[in-house]
């Protein structure tokens, strides 16, 4: 069993994981291994003119660094992310974990559910351009956009996402997921998934709006500000325009699945079928959310979301923490596959790494117990003041010197 030091300094965490939302961080929390600094993981500080709240701990075998953002959205997260490599000086990989819309139905056969996690390959800033009368024109000049992941985590990418780095992954989320679920015990989410017939989808083009009340100002295109705040169940949205309810099949199938692709982040919520769906072909993106774009410059960084809605106008919270619970359990499962960064002077307490060479040799000056080799052979050659032994040969049990 491997024995873990409690790091001395911030300068021992290669490992940031960001969250934006209290059900976010509240979910990461239950798969750390243990906390550093006492039971809230508080205690190594922070650089001057951070003003990040952190949570030190370990996950696996790595030393982790739990950022809380104050609050959504890409402003919010880039200042965070710069007090954090303030701080943190030799962060290597940064997770933002959390939870953010899918997009259902994204091409090339693939039907993405509610609970399934999104893993990005690269990140679309869509809402930076310029807005003309009739359209609006994202910039798609090179210094404008966000550039691939580092060498680093495209090898993390690469080793998930053939047939047997995928299935790895998933058999390790599933038991961090587990781990979540068994650790929430008393907590107000237990993170359980919700039935099938909470995961409905609906035709791009249908409102979440009133349809049987008259001049509220709800129509085919708008929705009054009372629609906007009821639910689903009260403005009876599920007996209009349904295009798909849960996913079929056993318990097994409805297992969360991983998908790998472009994520689309921006400073608003989308709460549009069809504008999500015009996004998604225009850019080619599999979900969306409002941090990355931010912390993506900033640090080497990863965006693991689970999927708590389709980014429409029919949004509720029903997914919210069991999403976010399972990209918490899918963070773990990256950071299990993700390599520890040799460290000269620490050893592993299980031996596995061997100490460094010992010299006999001690050369001394003045006063005191003194060991100083002179000649050939294993003698110890006193000279100077103070205690001295002068020998040629010292007999320990069967080995001669």
């Amino acid at each position: 069993m491997t024995i873990y030091a409690r790091p001395q300094y911030r300068d021992d965490f290669e490992i940031a994981v960001v969250c934006a939302l209290h059900l976010e961080s509240d979910a990461v929390s239950l798969i750390f291994d243990e906390f550093w600094g006492g039971e809230d993981g508080h205690g190594l500080g922070r650089a001057a003119g951070d003003q990040n709240s952190y949570t030190n701990g370990r996950i696996g075998d790595h030393n982790v660094v739990l950022v809380h953002l104050p609050i959504m959205g890409k402003v919010s997260t880039a200042a965070a992310a710069a007090g954090l490599r303030s701080s943190y000086t030799r962060l290597k990989l940064a997770v933002l974990t959390g939870i953010c819309g899918g997009v259902p139905r994204p091409g090339g056969g693939k039907e993405i559910f509610l609970g399934d996690v999104i893993i990005s390959q690269a990140v679309v800033q869509y809402d930076l351009g310029r807005q003309y009368p009739d359209k609006f024109i994202r910039k798609g000049t090179t210094s404008d956009n966000l550039g691939r992941p580092n060498q680093d985590i495209r090898s993390l990418l690469a080793s998930i996402q053939g047939a047997f780095g995928l299935d790895r992954l998933r058999q390790q989320m599933l038991r961090a997921l587990g781990q979540i679920q068994q650790n929430s015990t008393g907590r107000q989410n237990t993170y359980t998934r919700p039935p099938p017939t909470e995961d409905i989808l609906f035709e791009p083009a249908y409102l979440h709006r009133h349809n049987d009340q008259i001049n509220c100002g709800c129509d085919d295109s708008a929705a009054c500000d009372k629609a906007m705040s009821a639910s689903c169940l009260d403005l009876r949205c599920a007996e209009n325009s349904v295009l798909r309810t849960g996913q079929p099949g056993s318990s097994r199938s409805q297992d969360p699945r991983v998908f790998i692709g472009q994520v689309a982040s921006g400073d608003t919520v989308m709460k549009s079928g069809k504008r999500r769906d015009e996004v998604a072909r225009e850019h080619n993106v599999i979900a969306f959310e409002m941090e990355g774009a931010g912390v993506w410059d900033q640090v080497p960084c990863l965006v693991v979301k689970g999927v708590c809605d389709y980014a429409d106008s029919h949004k509720n919270e029903v997914w919210q923490p069991y999403a976010a619970a399972v990209a918490a359990a899918t963070t773990k499962a990256l950071l299990g596959l993700y390599p520890r960064t040799d460290n000269p002077t620490q050893r592993s307490a299980a031996g596995d790494n061997r100490p460094p060479p010992v010299t006999n040799n001690f050369n001394s000056n003045g006063t005191g117990s003194q060991y100083n080799n002179t000649g050939s052979g294993p003698q110890y050659n006193n000279t100077g003041g103070g205690n001295q032994f002068n020998g040629t040969n010292m007999t320990f049990g069967n080995f001669t010197r």
